[in-house]
């Protein structure tokens, strides 16, 4: 029995080893979860959280150490060997069905039934949902369909679930990353009430001042290691840091160096000669509008500015996004670009030299079957075509993903052959940026950029979309994280409701003008 078997922890996990390929990915981690606390477990991407995770949800079988479960051997065989130990997940990508009602989602595997008839018991399930609705501080119908729900909603029902599974222990994987402040709120609330009740909650996050607020202990992973674990009251942010990357990286965000400048540097873009004199902005938005969407949308970007788009879930941020690279329609306004007025598509803006890396890079910025060195080199191949019939300069290509490797600091045990969807999160957050390095863009688009991405990922994306502002590129940065609008923008505009709030020089910034603009009128 493992030594804490006198007064033995809900669960342990005890030498735990797991490689894939021959890559060493879980090593002899062990760590003890108590009863009734919240543990926070952080790490950067790849540091080994998620395949810890699988292994004790039953998704893979670690290849060395053993679990115990309340001082009893634990060794789980399926997912549905861990539901039925009372283990639970709530994971960031929701495992809900849009096209379903609440109650149905709830009890999708599990219908209550008529005595001896083959049918559900409707009323038996608009009860049950309805209690489970509640305890999660949700006012809704169970009849409502899902698709009605914002994104706070949808994750407390996925919470819902976890609760009705009668699950003691619940894995909280991300599960604030797509919520607003106000949401994030209410879900800590739940957690702290919950863990009042009895319940143990796993808290994953990279947003480390949640984690050392709502978590009563710390494990922090790094290599597949624990690299340093203890009750949350002795750590701080920078012992964190220290603990996820094993240096310190002085500050969240690199020091801004340059500035919004007149024109490009004519080495880095593919056609400097279309550059706007010295008194034109690199975009020029005017008076954009959509009916429903955006209205009446007008701002300028400068070359060599980083302009931060802040507001509230719903504000109008991703839809001017997908407005100025072609991807939706406007009904009114103009937008130009170094002058010229541009009404093309996407394929025409990106002809252009813009730029998007879109929120949701799993769906819509990544062929994640393809290779890494494919997503890579997909905008940009015509520049390695040898002739008019099209074959590929292979070699210049080897080479041009080689460089981007290094310039992107791309994890050196991915091979360019591999899926992308190997990854982490952050090295795929990586690929796309050295997507765009190599189409050279003079605006780039950048929608949530370090989503569910660690804190020493973000400092070298930081510091890439600064070099790219430094070589007079245009940046255009949506972010739900202020202190991140903060620390490296030149200019925030604030959006609420499908309008522009307020635009806010770096001199005036503060998060309270901020939220202020934010909030509806």
């Amino acid at each position: 029995m493992p030594p804490s078997a006198l007064h033995p922890p809900l669960l342990r996990f005890e030498g735990i080893d797991k490689s894939f390929d021959g890559i060493r990915v879980l090593r002899s981690v062990t760590l003890d979860v108590l009863p009734g606390r919240i543990l926070g477990l952080i790490g950067e991407n790849g540091a080994g959280k998620s395949t810890l995770m699988n292994v004790l949800g039953g998704n893979l079988a670690p290849d060395a150490g053993r679990m115990f479960r309340s001082g009893a051997p634990y060794a789980p065989r399926s997912p549905a060997d861990a539901a039925s130990a009372g283990i639970a997940f709530v994971h960031q990508e929701l495992n809900l069905f849009s096209n379903l009602t609440i109650a149905e989602n709830l009890f999708l595997t599990r219908f209550p039934r008529r005595p001896g008839l083959p049918l559900i018991d409707r009323g038996a399930l608009r009860r049950r949902a309805q209690a489970l609705i509640e305890r999660v501080g949700l006012t809704l119908a169970p009849d409502t369909p899902l698709d009605r729900l914002s994104a706070g909603e949808r994750q407390l029902v996925e919470l819902a679930g976890a609760l009705g599974s009668m699950a003691d222990l619940i894995l909280l994987d991300e599960p604030t990353t797509s919520l607003t402040a106000r949401e994030s709120g209410r879900f800590f609330e739940l957690m702290g009430r919950l863990r009042n009740e009895g319940f143990t909650l796993i808290f994953i996050s990279h947003a480390l001042p949640d984690v050392l607020r709502e978590c009563d202990d710390l494990v922090i992973l790094r290599d597949g290691a624990v690299a340093d674990a203890g009750p949350a009251s002795a750590f701080d942010i920078p012992r964190m840091v220290q603990g996820m990357v094993g240096r310190d990286l002085g500050q969240l965000f690199p020091v801004r160096r340059a500035g919004p400048r007149s024109r490009p540097n004519p080495d880095s873009f593919p056609d400097p000669s279309s550059a706007a004199t010295s008194a034109a902005p690199l975009l020029d938005v005017r008076g954009v509008g959509q009916p429903g969407v955006v209205e009446n949308i007008s701002f300028r970007l400068h070359h060599g500015e980083i302009l931060g788009l802040a507001g509230l879930m719903g504000a109008g941020r991703s839809e001017t996004a997908r407005i100025l690279f072609g991807l939706d329609p406007y009904a009114t306004g103009e937008i130009l670009l170094d002058g010229e007025p541009i009404r093309e598509g996407a394929r025409g803006r990106q002809r252009a030299g813009v730029a998007f890396l879109t929120e949701d890079r799993r769906h819509d910025g990544l062929f994640p079957e393809a290779s890494i060195a494919d997503n890579m080199t997909l905008v940009a191949l015509s520049r390695f075509a040898r002739n008019a019939v099209g074959w590929l300069n292979q070699r210049g290509l080897a080479d041009a993903v080689r460089t981007l490797r290094a310039a992107v600091h791309l994890t050196p045990s991915a091979r360019d052959g591999q899926p992308v969807r190997t990854l982490s999160g952050g090295n795929q957050q990586k690929v796309i940026l050295a997507r765009w390095l190599l189409a050279r863009p003079r605006l780039l688009i950048l929608d949530e950029p370090t989503r569910g991405i660690d804190v020493g990922a973000r400092f070298e994306i930081y510091q890439l979309i600064q070099q790219l502002a430094d070589e007079g590129a245009g940046i255009l940065m949506i972010s739900s994280e202020l202190e991140e609008l903060l620390g490296l923008c030149d200019r925030i505009l604030v959006m609420s409701q499908g309008r522009l709030r307020d635009d806010i020089q770096r001199a005036e910034f503060s998060q309270e003008r901020i939220l202020r603009a934010a909030l509806p009128a």
